[in-house]
């Protein structure tokens, strides 16, 4: 409550009430009160004087000479004495009779006394007050440790956004509340009563700041006198005209300031991979009571600033205005950026432009929104109990003790409950306890079969390289491809050897009790014919397999050009040699009966080099073995991650099988490629140290660029046939929703890393876990859970859910005992849907929206906005579902509270007043 000098309507009725008493009634003595009578009310007694302050209550001023004599009057005794005080007379008190302000300095007891409000009224109904003057009204303050008369309040300068020239000094007490500044500024610029209007404070920096807790003091908030206050009035728009100053072009065009269009049609701007924003946003834009909730500004009373758990109402503002904005009808597209950096700044995890999850975002806001909004302002301990048999009873309290706690129209709206029933596999000990929930996240169901190609090397170097699509088990082993490759080659399974090929190297060869869950679909998997082992066991006759890879000599970037480097070319191979081969000529030989098929052999010119060169240089360049020219380098600019299939031993191999020793030319002729031991990676020399002789050896066939254009066709070598199963397409069979809630509800058991610990038993169990719904909420928000993240995969279900528009029936999973009189309360329409396209990194949100007050579906894809039919609706990009149950939807339309009837019953007009009065 303002002063009354703050106030100048109920100041001017305060004078002409004290006036009509002095002009109606000269004091006549027989009609007052007894000296003593009046004595004992003014000092004594609860209206008394003497009676302690209490904080918020008010205290009159009263002029010292005039209360002394009224003293010296009531205390002669006599009521006709020359005494007699008259009207109550504060003149001296007040600095002008004009403002009516107090003097500055006065001093209680040497200038006034203070008088409780009853004393005050006795004594003006009894004397009177001097004509024309305002009674002096001061709050009781309450500072740390005292309560004391505030006799000097603050004088704040109310100002218009739009006028700053044009100030109004208006007094207030510092008890006196933000919301009273905001009402007496309305009051002086005669604000409409639908207009929204809020209050900044101008700082001693020059700068303003947002008052945003009307519920707080003066003094809590720190206001002082002289403090310029500005009052804005939010555009017709839905816009602040403050926003302009934060927001580059957030307001409408020049071209669209007369643009009128159906409210709630409004495209959101995408900022930078903010489409899932935009995706959730528009969803929740169109849940009817919530939206209604805010454009009747019932949120105003419901904003709890002071929530540890909140975001101190600044999310809730910032979503009331970017709907406020969506649905003034003045605007074709807005641009969320001041509710993207909000976001941002209470979630670490939405900062910057980043692709994100359009639930995730949806989560967050929902639980934001709640505590800027929870009525409850001071959260009490609440235990949790079982069930032990009396289900229906823990239910009430269980959701009694969680509205205890969190009372917000998001829980109105959105919140649900679960009864979770929790079974010991030991000792049976079932609990049951009944649980809160604001959306539920379903699976779909998935296929135990995935699809992999492979391309397959058979060991025939007449044939080409085979493409093949195989449908094998998601959770089988690496024998499992092998087993179904066998059969579309014929080859047996033993025979088969698996690697993943990645920038022309082997990145891993893999066992064949290996998880298939290893191999990731972007791999690029060969699987090899061989007719041996990779490790080659001392006494075994099997063929010996060798990992081979393919180089070319490039001229280094020296400046004598005197060093040539080594670049990796082609896909690797791995080659089977017969143990009795083993050695650099026989290995020679092999590799160029494998390669025949796109490696020309040097014909009886090529073979015979002439005899320009000595004896010893021809014994050198024809040895295919290491090369002695020139230490090698890595000059490969691909660099794979190192090799950790193979790290067998080879005990025999590099010093009794391959040395150059064992090289004895028979006859001068022409090699098309030099042989050399190489690491993993194929980049750098073997050495011949104890340590690497034992270690898997992997070959490479070294090319000079000359050598390798005449006789290496690059186009025949990389040529591969496509087997006739690579025209399968496993079909995935659509899914009904009700599918996705079965599962959702059936019984399944606890992961070891979340283990359930049982009272009964005293340790943690793998216990059974089943969830059943017992309530549901006027909304209900399903997310289909179409992204599946293992230790090695992440992977995208696009199967295609069939959802229905209306009459999506919950009555066969809800448990608790039903109202069979009201289907309704069963029974739900489609009003929203997020829709997301694409894979897993480059994906696109959109949203499907039926408008609550035209019931027309509308597509919503960031900026653009255009109609569609309820047949469109249904797709495998679904993502989030939004349902309206039916009885709310009928609440909606009744005449109380219906605009016109939507076109669809899956729609409703703005809820009716009284079910929005949450307060």
């Amino acid at each position: 409550m303002a002063t009354v000098a703050a106030n100048p309507a109920a100041a001017a009725a305060a004078v002409a009430a004290a006036a009509a008493v002095t002009e109606d009634r000269e004091p006549q003595h027989e009609e007052l009160p007894g000296l003593d009578s009046q004595w004992r009310q003014i000092e004594n007694g609860e209206s008394g004087r003497e009676r302690p302050l209490r904080a918020g209550e008010s205290w009159f001023l009263v002029e010292k000479h005039w209360y002394k004599q009224w003293e010296a009057y009531v205390q002669g005794g006599d009521q006709d004495s020359s005494t007699f005080p008259g009207c109550i007379n504060n003149a001296t008190l007040f600095q002008d009779e004009i403002n009516w302000r107090l003097k500055e300095g006065l001093v209680e007891g040497e200038d006034y006394v203070l008088l409780p409000a009853a004393a005050w009224h006795y004594l003006v109904s009894w004397y009177g007050l001097e004509h024309g003057q305002p009674p002096i009204e001061r709050k009781v303050i309450e500072l740390p440790n005292i309560q004391k008369v505030e006799v000097y309040p603050v004088e704040l300068l109310l100002v218009r956004h739009n006028d700053l020239g044009k100030s109004h000094t208006v007094q207030f007490s510092h008890t006196d509340s933000i919301g009273l500044v905001l009402r007496t500024a309305r009051e002086r610029f005669l604000v409409e009563p639908q207009e929204d209007t809020r209050l900044w404070a101008k700082n001693s920096e020059g700068s303003l700041d947002r008052l945003y807790d009307t519920h707080i003091t003066v003094l809590d908030a720190a206001l002082e006198t002289g403090q310029l206050i500005i009052m804005e009035t939010r555009k017709k728009d839905g816009t602040w005209p403050s926003a302009q100053l934060h927001v580059m072009n957030n307001n409408m065009s020049e071209e669209d300031e007369d643009f009128k269009g159906q409210p709630g049609i409004c495209g959101l701007t995408n900022l930078g991979n903010t489409c899932f924003m935009n995706s959730a946003l528009q969803c929740l834009s169109n849940v009817p009571q919530l939206t209604e909730y805010f454009l009747n500004n019932c949120y105003l009373e419901e904003l709890n600033f002071r929530n540890p758990l909140g975001m101190k109402g600044e999310i809730a503002e910032a979503y009331a205005d970017l709907v406020k904005q969506a649905w003034s009808g003045h605007h074709r597209s807005i641009v969320p950026h001041v509710f993207k950096n909000k976001v941002g700044h209470f979630a670490s995890q939405f900062l910057g432009y980043q692709q994100h999850d359009s639930q995730e975002l949806l989560s967050f806001l929902l639980d934001g929104l709640h505590e800027d909004l929870n009525r409850v302002k001071k959260k009490e301990y609440v235990e949790l109990c079982d069930a032990a048999g009396r289900p229906d009873q823990v239910a009430q309290e269980a959701w009694q003790n969680h509205k205890r706690r969190n009372d917000s129209v998001i829980v109105d709206t959105f919140h649900g409950l679960f009864k979770s029933t929790l079974v010991c596999p030991d000792c049976g000990n079932v609990s049951v306890t009944f649980d809160p929930f604001c959306y539920l996240s379903v699976p779909l169901p998935i296929s135990h079969k995935r699809v992999l190609e492979v391309f397959f090397i058979p060991m025939d170097p007449r044939r080409k390289p085979e493409q093949h699509r195989l449908v094998v088990p998601k959770k089988g082993k690496i024998s499992d491809l092998c087993v179904a490759l066998s059969k579309h080659t014929g080859i047996s399974p033993e025979r088969m050897m698996v690697a993943d090929v990645f920038s022309h190297r082997f990145y891993k060869l893999y066992q064949l009790e290996e998880p298939l869950s290893s191999i990731l679909d972007r791999d690029d998997i060969f699987v090899y014919e061989v007719s041996g082992r990779i490790e080659a066991i001392e006494g075994s006759r099997e063929d010996i397999v060798v990992p081979v890879y393919l180089r070319e000599r490039t001229p280094a970037r020296d400046y004598n050009n005197s060093y040539y480097g080594l670049m990796l070319f082609g896909h690797p191979l791995l080659v089977s040699v017969p143990r009795d081969r083993f050695t650099w000529e026989g290995l020679y030989n092999v590799l160029m009966y494998r390669l025949s098929r796109y490696v020309t052999k040097p014909n009886s010119d090529d073979e015979d080099d002439g005899d320009e060169k000595e004896d010893d240089e021809e014994d050198k360049d024809d040895v295919p073995g290491p090369s002695t020219g020139g230490s090698l380098r890595d000059p490969e600019p691909e660099q794979a991650g190192p090799s950790s299939g193979v790290t067998n031993r080879c005990p025999f191999l590099l010093d009794n099988c391959l040395g150059t020793s064992q090289w004895p030319p028979r006859r001068r002729r022409k090699q098309l490629f030099t042989l050399q031991t190489v690491n993993s990676n194929g980049t750098s020399d073997r050495t011949t140290s104890p340590e690497e002789v034992h270690a898997q050896p992997y070959i490479a066939i070294d090319w000079e660029p000359e050598m390798k254009k005449r006789y290496y066709d690059e186009v025949e070598a990389e040529g591969y046939v496509k087997h006739d199963c690579v025209g399968y397409v496993m079909k995935k069979a659509p899914v009904r929703l009700q599918e996705c809630i079965e599962l959702f509800t059936t019984v399944e058991t606890l992961e070891k890393e979340n283990p359930w610990y049982c009272p009964s038993c005293k340790q943690h169990q793998l216990a059974t876990k089943k969830l059943d719904l017992w309530m549901l909420p006027e909304i209900l928000i399903i997310h289909l859970k179409r992204f599946s993240y293992t230790k090695f995969s992440r992977e995208k279900l696009d199967t295609l859910v069939e959802f229905p528009i209306r009459d999506l029936d919950f009555s066969e999973f809800v448990i608790q005992p039903q109202n069979e009189s009201n289907p309704e309360l069963y029974k739900y329409d489609l009003i929203a849907v997020s829709n997301h396209y694409g894979g897993m990194r480059d994906g696109h949100y959109t949203t499907f929206a039926c408008n609550k007050d035209s019931g027309q579906w509308h597509y919503f894809d960031d900026n653009s906005v255009s109609p569609v039919n309820e047949n469109q609706i249904e797709s495998k990009a679904a993502y989030v579902l939004f349902y309206q149950r039916q009885d709310v939807a009928r609440r909606l339309l009744s005449p109380a509270g219906s605009s016109g009837a939507p076109a669809s019953p899956a729609c409703s007009s703005p809820p009716s007043s009284e079910f929005m009065d949450v307060n």
